[in-house]
């Protein structure tokens, strides 16, 4: 009763990290605030849904199962590694913060007047 509750808590965390991810990928405003979504909420949303996996098969299935464990070791190695290669890319083609992520040659961002003094 209580592995099932666990793992229940662990798909039900895992589920909600994973869409509040996907849903700040869709709806932050640049690219790389974008970047935060796939490699900050939606790896730990990833990583709970592998931990439930994992505690099931190994606790309520026979013997311990290590191929959650394998894809959770990769996909924490790889998350942040491919996060930091994308922003020095934005970097590189010079994606301003506020752009929008369009890449556009000749495109400034739109000039905000400065609020009223007072």
């Amino acid at each position: 009763m209580i592995a099932e509750l666990v793992i229940s808590a662990c798909l039900v965390l895992g589920g909600f990290f994973a869409l509040a991810g996907s849903i700040g990928l869709a709806r932050l405003p640049d690219f790389y605030c974008r970047l935060h979504g796939p490699t900050k909420a939606t790896t730990l949303g990833v990583g709970g849904l592998l931990l439930g996996s994992m505690l099931y098969f190994s606790l309520l299935e026979e013997g311990v199962i290590v191929h959650e464990l394998l894809i959770a070791v990769f996909l924490f190695m790889s998350a942040p590694v491919s996060a930091h290669l994308l922003a020095r890319a934005a970097l590189h083609l010079g994606i301003d913060a506020g752009t929008a992520g369009s890449p556009a040659a000749g495109t400034d961002p739109p000039d905000h007047e400065p609020p009223p003094a007072g």
